[in-house]
């Protein structure tokens, strides 16, 4: 067994917890601490922070850490955080001899692959569990549209980080053609993301107000998100309805295109959706591809509901360097 430090690091919040992980699994995930990114300078002080509620006891010196940024050249700008990560820097700062630095949903993904069946709610099609070899596909919107690959095999699993969310949005009907044409006024070209994201139910809100020749009050996206779900704003209704439309026709193309045996929606959005998903339109999107339906209908679908995927997944991904 080896006692790592798990930390999931986003924009608002920074997570940290102490797990174990032997022979390629996360065997015990302690209870986290959140601490808010705009409260510390950097990772490092970030850091400290977190050592200091560890009451004397020293932390482990190998660590899973996941950040809200693609892990690419020298410098890492995370999104909505100030922060600046040197990877090659990372053991003098924080005090490590070893360490994994995978992006946000690299980590949701290797969460998926070690979650247990307990920690998933079943979405539509058939109500069986996740299939033990092939591909599943991953995507989570939130501030953007998350999307990773999944592939289990007898020999064990493997992550792929993908920029699905960059995808070109596809219009299916003429709804969506005149929101399309509206979203192309701000934006030379339109990406799933403009519209599958947490910012994205803004757009279609704006969208849609635009065609019943509405005047739209400014409102941040916590308040339009509420009034959606709440039903307490027909147009923000309207807007949430081709939201999931739009979710279900996108993870359909993704799974279709990644050649999926099964799809897990991810991310703090996907669990304010749970109770709304399975009433929605979603499931029409995702399996209306033509000639491919009754493929589509057989694959099931999940949202995974463990508590902390990001601090999970970090670990998880520290674990696949530990020998069996």
């Amino acid at each position: 067994m080896t006692k790592i430090i798990a930390a999931d690091i986003g924009g608002t919040h920074a997570r940290f917890a102490i797990a174990n992980v032997s022979a390629g699994r996360v065997t015990h995930l302690g209870p986290e601490t959140v601490i808010r990114t705009a409260e510390h300078a950097s990772l490092q002080t970030a850091w400290e922070a977190f050592a200091a509620t560890q009451e004397g006891r020293r932390l482990p010196r190998a660590a899973g850490i996941a950040v809200a940024t693609p892990i690419k050249g020298d410098i890492l700008k995370l999104t909505n955080n100030p922060w600046i990560i040197r990877p090659a820097l990372i053991p003098e700062k924080l005090g490590l001899d070893d360490f994994v630095l995978v992006n946000d949903f690299e980590a949701v993904a290797h969460a998926v692959a070690q979650a247990t069946p307990d920690q998933f709610r079943h979405l539509c099609g058939p109500d069986v569990p996740l299939p033990g070899a092939g591909v599943i596909t991953i995507a989570g919107p939130g501030t953007g549209l998350g999307v990773a690959q999944l592939l289990r095999t007898a020999a064990g699993y493997h992550v792929t980080a993908t920029e699905g969310g960059h995808i070109d949005f596809a219009p299916v009907d003429s709804i969506e053609d005149a929101i399309l044409a509206r979203l192309r006024l701000r934006h030379r070209r339109v990406s799933v993301e403009r519209i599958v994201s947490g910012p994205g139910l803004a757009a279609l809100y704006e969208s849609l107000a635009a065609i019943e020749g509405r005047a739209v009050l400014a409102s941040d996206d916590k308040a339009l998100w509420s009034a959606a779900l709440a039903g307490t704003d027909s147009l923000a209704a309207a807007a949430l309805d081709r939201f999931c439309l739009s979710l279900g026709g996108v993870a359909g193309d993704l799974a279709l295109a990644q050649g999926a045996s099964g799809l897990v929606i991810a991310g703090g959005l996907g669990l304010r959706l749970a109770g709304h998903l399975p009433t929605s339109g979603f499931r029409q999107r995702f399996i209306a591809k033509g000639r491919f339906e009754a493929m589509m209908a057989a694959l099931p679908v999940k949202l995974i509901i463990h508590p902390q995927p990001g601090l999970l997944g970090a670990a998880a991904a520290y674990s696949q360097r530990v020998p069996a």
